[in-house]
């Protein structure tokens, strides 16, 4: 994961469980499970923005979550060595939106999930009301400080719930635009901005068409507002790394520039 930002962790780490509360496809690429209950109903703090979390959720076959004992570089390692059979599916994602007792998660679903699918899109088709599922809060990475002069958002499907999130907690006088790269405009969703932030949706209407690329090419061709910028560029690992070049090469303090690849296409995925 290439990543270039300042993290603002929580001020306890400690895993939460809970459990699915609801599941559903909010548009045809992207699934929603609202998750609840248990250690999440009063030990998980919204913090609003790019909130991201490690999610553990069972394997096709398991029946029951087993988690690591802790949480630091020994709890790891000893979840890394748990067989296959016990160690449950780690990823990480972003907060959708909180609601009292309730936390939405979405997924972007990729291809066919069968009920063998090992990923945590595969658990999001095939999980049930009353699922159980874990997570570990690890804080927020926006961090524009107030002085620059506009917000800058890109961002393709698989960052699309970060980028939500940091338009949202953007201040009510905020200027910016945002460019939100989904496969179809059936995928746009709602957006909460502030006025005048302008947000433009790009669909790619082309399945095989590398997600985020679009963006990138609009963003390089795009006539940017002007003055200091604070960009916040996330999703697959080429659209952020060369959207920081990009704004680099046009004078964008590196320091201003938080990016952070959750993907890369054509890697195998982990298991």
């Amino acid at each position: 994961m290439a990543r270039s930002s300042t993290l603002n962790p929580p001020e306890t780490h400690q895993l939460l469980r809970g459990e699915v509360l609801a599941a559903r496809r909010v548009t045809p690429h992207m699934l929603r499970v609202t998750v609840g209950g248990g250690d999440l109903a009063d030990g998980f703090v919204p913090r609003g923005a790019d909130q991201w979390f490690r999610l553990f959720v069972p394997r096709p076959g398991q029946d029951a979550l087993h988690l690591p004992s802790g949480v630091d570089l020994k709890g790891y390692a000893r979840y890394l060595t748990m067989p296959e059979s016990r160690r449950p599916l780690l990823r990480n994602y972003t907060v959708r939106a909180t609601r009292p007792g309730e936390i939405d998660i979405d997924l972007v679903a990729h291809g066919a999930l069968g009920p063998g699918t090992v990923s945590a899109a595969g658990w999001a088709a095939r999980c049930e009301v009353g699922s159980p599922m874990a997570l570990l809060d690890e804080g927020v990475t926006f961090a524009a400080d107030g002085t620059q002069d506009w917000t800058l958002v890109v961002a393709e499907e698989s960052g699309l719930p970060a980028a939500l999130g940091v338009l949202a907690a953007l201040p009510a006088d905020a200027r910016g635009v945002a460019f939100l790269e989904v496969p179809t405009a059936e995928d746009v969703q709602p957006v909460d901005a502030p006025a005048h932030v302008e947000v433009r949706w790009l669909h790619r209407d082309d399945p095989h068409a590398v997600p985020g690329a679009l963006a990138l090419r609009t963003v390089a061709a795009a006539t940017l507002p002007p003055g200091r910028p604070y960009a916040f560029v996330v999703g697959e690992q080429a659209l952020t790394q060369g959207v920081r070049r990009h704004l680099v090469a046009q004078g964008v303090a590196k320091s201003d520039i938080a990016f952070c690849g959750y993907w890369k296409h054509g890697a195998r995925p982990a298991r």
